[in-house]
């Protein structure tokens, strides 16, 4: 048997290395680019984004929780402006019931 050619070349994109059939032209093996498996951050940053994230989180509540209090004040103030509305354009029948047309 003869030995086929292969090329072996390293992906720009992710790293990864590809052995190539010459003849084909198609990836015979992927081997990913090997991985780290260190600690990306120490106990102190780590503690330090928690905390952010619960700052951050108190701060959405209260802005939400505000925003409650004035969509109750806006409805209220809506609810009294229709109120005056019809009010005002009351003429002092009764509205006409549908089946009372036939």
């Amino acid at each position: 048997m003869s030995e086929t050619l292969t090329f072996t070349v390293a992906c720009p994109d992710c790293g990864s290395e590809l052995e190539i059939d010459a003849a084909t032209g198609k990836v015979l093996s992927h081997r990913s680019k090997s991985k780290s498996r260190g600690p990306k951050a120490d106990f102190d940053s780590l503690l330090a984004g928690i905390d952010d994230s619960k700052n951050r989180a108190e701060e959405i509540f209260r802005q939400e929780l505000s925003a409650l209090d004035d969509r109750d004040r806006v409805m209220e103030e809506k609810f009294k402006r229709a109120l005056e509305r019809a009010e005002e354009e009351d003429d002092g029948k009764a509205p006409e019931r549908p089946w009372d047309f036939d």
